[in-house]
């Protein structure tokens, strides 16, 4: 089995293994195909069924019929496959939205319980500053994020199309560049749909993350709303956002908590003296 892409029948086995379906009958997989290559069909229904051989001796899939069904092994390569070029893996933006709604939370109960602020003056400054740091996350992530992916999405279609190059019939190569040309268009509109979603889920994760902890601060009040605030902060930091991200980075759990609490001190510390001035 091999992760390259460097004939016709690699294209169409990424588009099987993109669709992410377990089970799926040949014939809605051929029909996925041809709405991939509108306006023209020139994908044979011999070259579904080669790739489909070829998909089932590298322990792939299964066929039983008409039907077609992913195997432990395909699921895993699917997963790995959408990963690539769909970028659907919202780690970044639940990283992201945890700390800075965590830490601006933060932030704002220390320096509003240190001024002394109402309860009107606190709900005021925390709903304007969550506010701005959510919009501020929701703009990066969707202009930078759809920056960023269509570049890599750009980079990968050229170096799949330099190993295409190779293929020595004439034919098959210019089918071959079609198709790649016509998967890419529609991966890029998906891409686009993800960045949305991706920014959409940060800026809801760093309201909720920085808004729940000032709710409380306010609803219990004094020091016994600030022992909890703050109690409910630490757990989201040091435990949840710590093991997710080790998890994730597949780093010991120990390292990532004090890369994390380094980090949020020194932003929490930054922004108090920020508001001193």
């Amino acid at each position: 089995m091999s992760f390259e892409i460097q004939e016709l029948h690699d294209i169409i086995r990424v588009i099987i293994l993109l669709s992410g379906k377990r089970r799926v009958r040949k014939s809605i997989l051929k029909e996925q195909i041809n709405k991939i290559c509108e306006p023209y069909t020139f994908i044979e229904a011999s070259d579904l069924d080669r790739t489909l051989m070829k998909m089932v001796s590298e322990g792939l899939i299964q066929v039983k019929g008409d039907d077609v069904q992913l195997t432990k092994q395909g699921l895993e390569l699917s997963r790995e496959w959408r990963r690539l070029f769909l970028k659907r893996e919202p780690v970044i933006e639940t990283v992201a939205g945890i700390t800075d709604g965590s830490t601006t939370g933060l932030a704002i109960i220390i320096s509003t319980f240190i001024a002394g602020l109402t309860v009107k003056a606190t709900l005021f400054t925390a709903l304007l500053t969550l506010i701005t740091v959510a919009l501020t996350n929701f703009s990066s992530f969707l202009l930078g994020g759809i920056t960023e992916d269509l570049a890599d999405i750009n980079t990968l279609q050229k170096l799949i199309n330099h190993s295409l190059s190779d293929i020595p019939d004439r034919r098959e190569r210019e089918r071959s560049f079609k198709l790649t040309e016509r998967l890419f268009n529609l991966i890029q509109i998906e891409i686009r749909k993800s960045n949305v979603y991706s920014a959409i889920l940060c800026s809801a994760v760093t309201l909720l993350s920085g808004g729940i902890p000032v709710a409380i601060y306010l609803f219990l009040t004094g020091v016994l709303g600030l022992s909890f605030s703050l109690a409910l902060i630490g757990l989201t930091l040091c435990i949840f956002l710590a093991i997710y991200r080790s998890k994730v980075m597949r780093i010991h759990w120990k390292t990532i908590l004090l890369e994390t609490i380094m980090i949020v001190l020194i932003a929490v510390v930054a922004s108090l003296l920020i508001s001193i001035v």
